[in-house]
């Protein structure tokens, strides 16, 4: 060897016939089975190979790459293991000039079935597999570093290479990653076990793809496990995309993103199994991207999984209709139902709540667009399909998706968190009618709200002795929080107050209404919020003992326990010492008198009821005398406290689906609109023509105007100042009293003679003609 690498080495050219003539020689041995001989051949194709590196090895490198697949192509595991040996040497020279004209397509091939070998020897099985992942990570390695790299990542390759090494990995034992890239395998382990051998191989794949190639090493993927129905349960594919994710360069990893999304849509009529597997898989992944930047995919990746979402909840209600109709019991489809939807949401909120603040406020404003209330449009989501129930079902996934973005949201002004675009849209969940609808939007607000994380501290609700012990933490109130709840602070009294008084409530939205209280008063409240919100505790209170809207026992009940406990806390927020010592005094009274006002109590099991409320003590209330005597002295400007609270009227109420409150709302409309001067007086005598049966046929052109009227009168009302209107209130008392005291005179002196008749017509009904008498006042008129 030494003479005849010294001859080689001397004279280049003339390694093209020694090339042929030791292919010639090992041909031969190989088919006559001269296992000796050939392995003194291949010896010393590898040395001549590691020795020469001239221009002229070309034409050899092309007979000993002949003789590799000869040995391949045998049927003998040792020739085989040989001849791969070799041509990972070979795959370790680094050439001056590529070739343009090799291809690599049957070693990818026989490497690859070396890869699924079923030997009946272990040991030997073993050791063939070994070599074909060898053999193929010589392939990779000798094409990517070649100008013509690219052919190695053409799908016909891929879809050849990538299975092969998925098949060796599955038997790797399960490694964590989640906190971090699973860590490298010893050179002894990828040296004696297939699977780590396999998943380095893969690794180093992966990290060489480009962008224009990383497609064809992924799609590979997908099919290996639909193929071998990995996706339930989906541990190994959740271990290959880690691997995926941690071995790619960063700034492609929404190539692998969009190719779990498209994966998904061709999925969707899979089993739920299925696609909660891949939902998964999408989880990891995108818990790895969202510590970088993800690209254009971030409202793919949520508008595929809400789309993913209502399918999914359109299935589980055909279903049960299903189900319903032929008494087929599918309770175990439901619920696998039930765990992709979960696996959305889990998803949904990992990634929402990883993104960037201004990505996070896009996300939230996309959801709620996605959230369907009853009698409106404004939703994107194609809920025809659904039905009662599972429009309920897809209201309460997407808001339980959004409390996952919002979680740990913090802006430093309430209007960033909660932009009149999305309160408005948010708040009209809380008029539904289901309790768990309410509660989901009630923790939504406190999770935007919540800016100094109190809430865990005001958890439950209770009478605390001392406030001051939660050591609760808060700002001074900024320009922007106290111009927010000028113009909003209306709407969340109103949605507390209407929130306060459903029948379906249970114990958890009595405690949400009190946390969002004390949130506002904690976040937002100066003296005028202060105000405003014990103005609103007593207009609960007072609903509670009224009644009118035939409220339960129990929720009276809890009414005023939420009350005691919200007055007991502003109180000592305050710390005004004769507010506290009423809201004390009151507390120790029902204490010994009426427990069931007090929430320790009231939502404690087999708590007494009372019969009525109307006949207790004043002792037991909180009065509004008493405490606008406590905060007048302490410089608070309680002129306020006089009026009693009333909700806003609004269009929305319309869309709670409940009739007392519509009812309610009308009433309310009429009242203030016949309240209201205005400059039109229309006489009682009307002129019967044309025009006026046009105008009373025309119902349609009356309502508009009516609404438009309707519209002005609560407009007014919630944008005028406070001032304006008790002036205008006080200078209309002023002039009823005034005509009142006219009337009065007129009645107790004797009527002076009849000056003339006149004739009263309505519509088409003349009345007799009645006597007219002079007055002494020309602005009254009595007839």
């Amino acid at each position: 060897m030494e003479k005849l690498t010294f001859y080689a080495v001397s004279a280049p050219e003339k390694l093209d016939r020694i090339g042929a003539y030791l292919a010639e020689r090992l041909s031969r041995d190989v088919v006559r089975h001269r296992s000796g001989y050939v392995l003194i051949a291949m010896e010393a194709l590898d040395q001549l190979l590691m020795a020469c590196h001239s221009q002229s090895i070309k034409p050899f490198v092309e007979s000993f790459l002949h003789m590799v697949a000869k040995l391949l192509e045998s049927g003998e595991p040792k020739l085989q293991v040989l001849g791969t040996n070799s041509f990972v040497k070979f795959a370790n020279i680094e050439e001056d000039t590529p070739s343009y004209h090799r291809r690599y397509d049957f070693f990818v091939s026989r490497f690859s079935t070396m890869c699924h070998s079923c030997h009946n020897d272990p040991e030997i099985r073993t050791e063939i597999r070994i070599a074909g992942i060898r053999g193929i990570q010589g392939v990779v390695r000798k094409t990517v570093n070649d100008e013509l790299r690219a052919t190695i990542w053409e799908p016909q390759h891929m879809d050849k290479i990538v299975p092969s090494l998925l098949f060796n990995m599955q038997k790797i034992e399960e490694v964590d990653s989640r906190l971090g890239p699973p860590s490298s395998p010893s050179v002894a382990d990828k040296e004696e076990n297939p699977a780590v051998l396999a998943e380095s191989c893969f690794r180093e794949l992966l990290g060489r793809a480009t962008f224009g190639n990383m497609n064809n090493a992924v799609r590979p993927v997908f099919a290996h496990l639909d193929h071998h129905k990995l996706w339930d349960p989906n541990e190994f594919a959740v271990h290959c995309f880690k691997i995926i994710m941690y071995s790619i360069q960063a700034q492609y990893s929404h190539h692998v993103i969009q190719e779990i999304l498209g994966h998904l849509d061709s999925c969707k009529k899979d089993s739920p199994r299925v696609r909660a597997g891949i939902i998964q898989v999408l989880l990891e992944a995108v818990a790895i991207a969202a510590k970088g930047s993800i690209g254009p995919t971030v409202l793919e990746v949520f508008n595929t999984l809400l789309k993913h979402l209502r399918l999914s909840v359109e299935l589980e209600a055909s279903d049960s209709q299903q189900g319903s109709v032929g008494s087929i019991p599918l309770s175990s489809k439901d619920n696998d139902e039930k765990i992709v939807q979960n696996a959305i949401i889990q998803t949904i909120g990992f990634f929402g709540s990883n993104l960037p603040d201004y990505q996070r406020s896009e996300i939230m404003m996309f959801i709620m667009g996605k959230v369907p209330v009853f009698g409106t449009s404004t939703h994107t989501l194609d809920i025809s399909q659904l039905g009662d129930l599972g429009t309920r079902r897809i209201q309460i996934m997407l808001l339980r998706s959004l409390l996952m973005v919002t979680s740990g949201y913090k802006a430093k002004t309430i209007v960033t968190a909660l932009p009149g675009s999305f309160l408005d849209p948010l708040l009209s969940p809380s008029l539904m009618e289901d309790y768990e609808l309410r509660q989901l939007v009630l923790e939504v607000m406190h999770n935007l709200m919540d800016r100094h994380d109190n809430r865990a501290k005001l958890r439950g609700i209770r009478i605390i002795p001392d406030v001051a012990d939660l050591k609760i933490k808060r700002e001074k109130i900024c320009r922007q929080d106290t111009s927010f709840m000028k113009k909003n602070g209306q709407q969340l009294y109103r949605h507390i107050y209407l929130g306060c008084k459903e029948e379906d409530n249970v114990q958890k939205n009595y405690e949400l209404l009190y946390t969002s209280l004390a949130l506002i008063t904690i976040e937002l409240a100066n003296e005028e919020v202060v105000i405003d919100l014990i103005r609103l505790a007593i207009a609960l209170q007072d609903s509670a003992i009224i009644n009118e809207d035939n409220l339960p026992m129990f929720h009276r009940c809890g009414i005023m326990a939420l009350v005691a406990a919200y007055l007991n806390f502003v109180s000592q927020m305050i710390a005004v010492p004769a507010f506290c010592q009423h809201v004390s005094k009151v507390i120790e009274t029902r204490t010994m008198e009426a427990p069931y006002f007090l929430p320790e109590h009231i939502f404690r099991d087999k708590c007494m009821l009372p019969k009525s409320l109307e006949k207790h003590d004043k002792s037991l209330y909180f009065l509004t005398n008493k405490i606008a005597e406590s905060l007048g002295g302490s410089g608070y400007s309680v002129e306020r406290l006089s009026v009693p609270y009333v909700p806003q009227v609004t269009d929305e109420d319309r869309l709670s689906r409940r009739k007392s409150i519509v009812d309610t709302v009308s009433l309310q409309v009429d009242i203030l609109s016949n309240s209201v001067p205005s400059d039109d007086v229309v006489s009682n005598t009307e002129e019967i023509t044309f025009e006026a049966l046009k105008k009373a046929i025309d119902t349609n052109g009356m309502e508009e105007q009516e609404k438009e009227k309707r519209r002005l009168v609560i407009e007014k009302f919630q944008k005028a100042p406070f001032e304006e209107i008790a002036a205008q209130c006080e200078s209309k008392a002023n002039l009823l009293h005034d005509r009142l005291a006219q009337i009065l005179e007129l009645t107790i002196r004797p009527p002076p003679s009849p000056s003339g008749t006149l004739t009263i017509t309505s519509g088409h009904a003349q009345y007799q003609s009645v006597p007219v008498y002079e007055m002494k006042f020309p602005d009254l008129c009595v007839y």
